[in-house]
């Protein structure tokens, strides 16, 4: 393989030749090209999904053609020697930012790091993060620099009791040197983008979930929980594990009309059978394709990867950011005045720094691996409308145009879409209308129409171009620059038996006012036009195609073979990478599962993981069986609790509901030192760490799922709980009891999820809660078998009762940097002794 990678330059020099006078004229299919390699032979062929008809071959589209006229530069540019580690974007970035990596090492998906991001940014939770901070001994913010804290969740709300939190988090900020952002200055992700913050090629966490939304600048943002950002405070770090990466590939044009909300919306929608659940998404394109799509809009897809399910969304360092980027430094240099509570945004915002970026930007390497990939076809996009009450759920807007669905409230908030560009564009509608009518129109009788700017900057901006005043003069209710509604807060809320149609980024059942409500998500200038007409309504800026007969997506990365120009360097890189696979499959599949035979001690000295002191070599239990995908944190641990402080800090008490919105019979069942057991998903929902505590306080020292939440996952490594994660044990498990079908559909049969009938607790990604079933099946079971996790060897045991089979599989490492955390009793210990041992320096 190494004499194929070193002979290709040469040959690929002679192709380029070739090709440069072959492909002259795009599209032109000449005599010689055949003897390329086979398309066919050497990749996959995309799969193509239309909304409308199963499966159909994707037409051709003008970015196509400019990727022919720029084959014979892509072949020349591509002879360059090929990284021998090669790395996603998101991998390089997260290398850039991890600690105490051996030497050598080149991160990569499914790796543990201990990571020091750039920012870290927290809003009306930096005083629970403080009080956590006081209460595990550390007084003084390891580096004040690295982050961000702004105020923008609750800031409609004038009692005496929001102020003074208010306070104590403007005077922590003030006393530990950090910047500090006050209500009313905007939205916290718009602070951390619009002030540059949020900066190409780094990496910025928050204590929110929508801080994907920095990759719609090239930052790699995603969210951290309360402990992890208070050991950020404290010692700089926290612990993350990359996620599997998965590449969205557009293609062809966005369409006049259609929006970066568009797009997002149908992701969501389309592709809405977790696809991208729990992994980080880089979304790339062709020269032409990407620069259809505007910043703003990046940010706004980014924003709502959340909703999609992913844990970041990065878009490319490109021409398109270069743009914006310079834009953003000539308006830095030409406005920003002194703050008193924050730092110069020219710090952050220049040129020369800019210079630096695009010296090298940062980009993924060729032949690096994704986990998946999926493509959407921008220019068979039409705009979309999310809902009711479901992300999930996305419907193209001429079919409810048809359904004439009464709206009682238009939102345009949130950090999702209302930047000056969506301003404009919500103002637009009404301007337009104003010259067809020659008179100023005001948004429908029975409808109110509120809108917030992601941030002072971009009000004042939209003000200064008339915008917002048009609005205003449309009927528009202002309210302050803030979450308010889209958190379900404040002014405006959504009555009982309302719909309510917005360009915020959630729409869950209750999400936004009452449950007895129904919530739809659209872009700025559909909102706006709905107001105007009371029902659900486009400003008609859009044209369909006369030939449209649906979006078309797939699997794969959505170029055909036949105009693909493939290199020989192309060829032999996918030959390799099929040669490593089958070989890496052929010895998952030799070790992975095997019949029980005697074990010779240490049979084996490489590979092994190193066990620290401290922390268990062997966990072994009776697994407790509950049969159910999707367990979210409430039914781990009630929310009637989760506030509870009397309760929820006393284990005794705690032990006993645990489970209980499962099943009130499991804290009966379980037994301490049993091993849980559960389907696909366990953990989604909310982030109260109760969920992984509650466990705990049972007994229960270890948790198996086919997968985990993320949420979850982090909470219960920050609290010393253990999670592993084992698909072929519960097919095991639910074929060998009753042939019983999970509580809820999920993950495991890829069926479709429906929004919960209750999901106001959700704050993250949120899934249906597990479903009663029924009463011959119990919920809880206790099995019989035995589940031992050998540390050492990354490898489960597992003996399916006295007389039953035994199997083993071969499970994730679980690192020495992340058991040290748990040795020590979770992430708030070991920040305390990172203090400690650093006082004694």
């Amino acid at each position: 393989m190494a004499a194929l990678r070193a002979g290709a330059g040469s040959s690929l020099q002679r192709l380029a030749r070739t090709v440069k006078n072959d492909f002259a004229a795009p599209r032109c299919m000449a005599a010689s090209r055949t003897s390329l390699p086979s398309a066919t032979h050497l990749q996959r062929r995309p799969r193509y999904i239309s909304s409308t008809r199963p499966a159909r071959l994707a037409e051709l589209t003008d970015a196509f053609s400019s990727q022919l006229q720029s084959a014979p530069a892509d072949i020349l540019n591509s002879a360059k020697s090929t990284t021998p580690t090669p790395q996603t974007l998101t991998e390089k970035i997260v290398q850039r930012y991890s600690q105490a990596l051996p030497d050598g090492k080149f991160v990569k998906a499914g790796d543990y790091v201990t990571l020091s991001p750039q920012q870290c940014m927290t809003h009306d939770n930096s005083w629970p993060v403080a009080t956590k901070f006081m209460s595990i001994g550390a007084t003084k913010i390891h580096d004040p620099k690295q982050i961000v804290m702004t105020l923008d969740h609750d800031v409609q709300n004038r009692s005496e009791k929001n102020l003074k939190k208010y306070e104590q988090i403007e005077a922590f900020a003030k006393k530990q040197g950090v910047d500090f952002y006050p209500a009313g200055r905007g939205i916290g992700h718009q602070i951390m983008v619009e002030e540059g913050y949020s900066w190409p090629g780094t990496m910025a966490v928050a204590s929110d979930s929508h801080s994907n939304m920095y990759g719609g600048v090239g930052c790699l943002g995603t969210a951290v929980v309360r402990t992890d950002a208070a050991s950020i405070w404290a010692t700089g770090r926290t612990w993350w594990q990359i996620p599997p990466i998965a590449k969205v590939t557009f293609t062809g044009i966005l369409p006049e009309g259609v929006t970066g909300k568009d797009v997002i919306v149908a992701l969501a929608g389309l592709f809405n059978n977790d696809e991208v659940l729990n992994h980080a998404i880089e979304f790339t394109g062709s020269t032409n394709t990407m620069r259809s799509l505007p910043v703003d809009d990046r940010l706004a897809i980014a924003n709502m990867t959340t909703e999609w399910g992913a844990l970041s969304g990065l878009f490319p360092i490109d021409d398109v950011l270069r743009g914006w980027l310079r834009f953003k430094a000539t308006e830095a240099s030409m406005y920003t005045s002194p703050s008193e509570t924050a730092s110069l945004t020219t710090d952050r915002f220049n040129h020369e720094r800019l210079d630096e970026l695009f010296a090298n930007p940062l980009s993924a390497d060729k032949g690096a691996t994704y986990a998946k990939e999926l493509f959407l076809d921008l220019s068979t996009l039409c705009p979309y409308v999310s809902g009711p009450n479901s992300v999930k759920v996305a419907t193209p807007l001429n079919e409810l145009e048809a359904q004439e669905i009464k709206i009682q409230k238009a939102y345009l908030v949130s950090c999702t879409n209302s930047r000056r560009s969506d301003l404009e564009a919500a103002a637009r509608v009404f301007k337009n209308a104003a010259d067809v009518n020659g008179k100023v129109p005001k948004i429908a009788d029975g409808v109110k129409f509120y809108i917030a700017a992601a941030s002072l900057p971009e009000q004042k901006a939209a003000e200064e171009q008339g915008d917002w005043q048009a609005l205003l003069d449309a009927g528009a209710e202002p309210l302050p620059s803030g979450c308010g509604p889209c958190i379900g807060l404040g002014t405006g809320l959504l009555e009982p038996g309302e719909n309510g149609i917005s360009a915020s980024n959630r729409n869950f059942k209750g999400r936004m006012g009452s449950t007895d409500a129904k919530a739809y998500l659209a872009s700025p200038e559909v909102v706006a036009a709905s107001a105007l007409r009371g029902k659900i309504a486009g400003p008609g800026w859009y044209d369909k195609p006369a030939n449209w007969s649906g979006v078309i997506r797939g699997y794969g990365d959505g170029v055909r073979e036949e105009e693909r120009m493939i290199s020989i360097e192309d060829a032999l890189e996918k030959i390799i990478q099929q040669a490593d696979s089958a070989i890496e499959q052929a010895e998952r599949k030799l070790s992975s599962t095997t019949t029980k035979s005697p074990q010779s001690p240490e049979d084996t000295s490489s590979g092994l993981t190193q066990v620290l002191p401290g922390f268990p070599e062997k966990v072994s239990g009776e697994i407790v069986w509950c049969n159910a995908d999707n367990v979210n944190t409430d039914a781990i641990y009630p929310g009637k609790y989760t506030y509870d402080d009397a309760f929820s800090s006393d284990p005794a008490k705690m032990a006993t509901v645990v489970m209980e919105n499962y099943d009130k019979e499991f804290a009966k069942i379980a037994k301490s030192g049993d091993i849980l057991v559960s389907g696909f998903n366990f953990g989604c929902g909310s982030s109260r760490e109760q969920a992984a505590t509650a466990i705990l306080a049972k007994g229960l020292p270890l948790v198996v799922s086919g997968s985990f939440g993320n949420i979850f996952s982090r909470n219960s490594i920050n609290n010393a709980l253990m999670g592993v994660e084992v698909p072929k044990l519960i097919e095991r498990l639910r074929s060998a009891f009753d042939g019983a079908v999970p509580a809820a559909p999920g993950k495991a049969g890829k069926a479709p999820i429906t929004e919960p009938a209750q999901n106001s607790q959700s704050l993250d990604s949120p899934p249906p809660a597990p479903k009663a079933t029924p009463a011959e099946r119990p919920l809880t079971v206790r099995t019989g078998w035995t589940f031992t996790w050998d540390v050492r060897r990354s490898q489960v045991l597992i003996q399916e009762g006295d007389d039953g089979e035994s199997w083993t599989q071969r499970v994730g490492e679980l690192p020495p940097n992340v058991q040290d955390i748990i040795a020590k009793g979770g992430l708030e210990n070991w920040v305390r002794s990172q203090i400690a041992s650093e006082s004694k320096l």
